[in-house]
């Protein structure tokens, strides 16, 4: 059972640049694939990003394509999400989670962290 903790967020400015990470605890971090989702108040949760476990393989939604990277460091146990050009349509918590039980867009892995708040601000 991993254990996942998200840092970074805070309120950045349209435009601007944000680096999310989530550590995970246990060794089956580096087997196991990741994802980042958001959930925007009043809204469901919704993906955001996606990678595989050994060869890093991603998968992006349409609205942050091109705009944010999912990345990963298995040595450290690590997983970043690094957020250019940010919207206040991107203001949402977001949160990692790990070892899909299905398609990897839906909501449905087997652990999540907490989350962290980005606020982007027009």
């Amino acid at each position: 059972q991993l254990q996942l903790v998200e840092s970074g967020g805070g309120l950045v400015q349209a435009g601007g640049s944000l680096r999310l990470s989530c550590v995970g605890s246990g060794r089956a971090f580096s087997d196991t694939a990741m994802a980042w989702f958001r959930q925007a108040q009043g809204k469901e949760r919704e993906f955001v990003a996606y990678i595989t476990p050994a060869l890093g393989h991603t998968f992006y939604s349409d609205s942050v394509k091109g705009r944010f990277t999912i990345s990963r460091d298995n040595a450290k146990n690590l997983m970043y999400l690094q957020m250019n050009s940010v919207e206040p349509e991107d203001t949402a918590v977001y949160y990692c989670a790990a070892k899909n039980r299905e398609v990897y867009y839906k909501p449905n892995y087997n652990n999540w962290g907490r989350g962290t708040q980005v606020t982007v601000s027009s």
